[in-house]
């Protein structure tokens, strides 16, 4: 169980600056912390809460947070589009980091990297209680600097607009990560899920030249071949590896598992061997 911790945010960082390998698992479909514990038992460090996605509860994902936090893993919660005034809600309720989806502006990505962060860089709203701190009543002077050091912001881009703004967007202070939604990049520039398009590879080495000049990480998710994946991540991705979202994921295990019955039975039917000499 993780214990008074006011560098959560610093070392999730560390790891991905020094090459380390960082699975993050997202959350859609699961409503109890059963799947936090799968994801942790499974390797992985970070969860991605999708409220995007689902119709999940901000308490929901406050729980799954809480779970996470305990197992010491990392956990994010991607907002609703352009919902920034939820963020505040999700960081007092134990989110570690915030993804803000579809960003396209300097000004949009500047109001999310504030709503993270308390003044005089931001203007998250005054609270002296948090589960990741152990609820413990805390002076501003305290909490305040605490909480803005384990913060992760994480910006996601997934128009071409938001690409030609990605050097500004990665300047911001209060911003930690860039991240490029590959599916819906390729569906704005007319490719759906054509990942090797010249222009996604241009769109990511476009972010990655943003990110090494202002000293940011870049992500890139969505990607669903694997080798335009590997050839994406040589530009200059860091190795945070979105591993699927659990509704993909138990739909990968149900349907290999439901293949596998079938071919048993197939074998140990009695009438299989006829069948094979009929077909």
């Amino acid at each position: 169980m993780r214990t008074h911790d006011d560098s959560a945010g610093d070392d999730f960082l560390s790891r991905l600056r020094a090459g380390g390998l960082t699975l993050m698992m997202g959350i859609r479909c699961g409503r109890t912390t059963d799947v936090v514990h799968i994801a942790r038992s499974t390797g992985h460090h970070a969860i991605l809460v999708d409220l995007e996605h689902s119709t999940m509860s901000t308490d929901v994902a406050a729980t799954l947070c809480g779970a996470a936090d305990s197992l010491s893993m990392t956990p994010f919660v991607r907002i609703p589009e352009r919902e920034y005034g939820m963020i505040g809600r999700l960081l007092d309720g134990g989110a570690h980091g915030i993804v803000a989806p579809r960003i396209e502006t300097v000004d949009q990505a500047r109001l999310v990297a504030r709503a993270c962060r308390f003044a005089p860089r931001g203007q998250r709203s005054q609270t002296a209680m948090v589960p990741h701190l152990g609820m413990r009543p805390m002076p501003a002077g305290t909490l305040n600097p605490a909480l803005d050091n384990a913060v992760v912001v994480q910006i996601l881009l997934e128009t071409p607009a938001g690409i030609a703004n990605a050097d500004a967007i990665a300047a911001l202070d209060g911003v930690d990560m860039l991240a490029i939604g590959a599916n819906d990049l390729t569906a704005e520039l007319g490719v759906p899920g054509q990942y090797d398009d010249p222009r996604v590879r241009e769109a990511v080495a476009t972010a990655a030249r943003a990110c090494r000049h202002h000293g940011k990480l870049l992500t890139v998710g969505g990607v669903g071949d694997q080798a335009s994946f590997e050839a994406l991540i040589a530009l200059g991705v860091c190795p945070l590896v979105l591993t699927g979202m659990d509704a993909a994921l138990l739909y990968q295990a149900a349907s290999a598992t439901a293949q596998r019955a079938i071919a048993a039975h197939q074998r140990t039917s009695p009438g299989h061997a006829d069948s094979e000499d009929t077909s």
